[in-house]
């Protein structure tokens, strides 16, 4: 599985962007699909996951409310709006895929593929 993302870029504080994963292969929807972002000098931390049906969503906590993962299973697609954007959320943001699709997943060693990742600056 190959994953490319599209639509990091940069935006004013509480201006929203919309993130893009493309995976390749025909057997999309048996990947659960993730989030994750890594700031300057920090660790790969989770953001949002989906099951391989879009049905189960699980969200970090500083997140909820403001983020949403969904996905387009005839599209092989991935996407994460973001509203409301802070500094905080200031990273390169990764896609990933977990070959475990009933239930979404949060630890990254939990996913095995993984796109080449995307920048979001949110200035304030």
């Amino acid at each position: 599985v190959q994953l490319v993302e599209s639509g990091g870029g940069l935006v004013q504080t509480g201006g929203s962007l919309s993130l893009s994963c493309a995976a390749s292969g025909r057997t999309f929807t048996t990947y659960a699909m993730g989030w994750f972002r890594q700031a300057p000098g920090k660790e790969r931390e989770f953001v949002a996951s989906i099951s391989g049906s879009g049905i189960i969503t699980l969200y970090e906590d500083s997140v909820k409310g403001r983020f949403t993962i969904s996905r387009d299973n005839a599209k092989n697609t991935v996407y994460l709006q973001m509203n409301s954007l802070k500094p905080e959320d200031t990273a390169v943001y990764y896609c990933a895929a977990a070959p475990a699709g009933g239930r979404p997943w949060v630890r990254p060693n939990e996913f095995r593929y993984w796109g080449q990742g995307t920048q979001v600056t949110v200035s304030s």
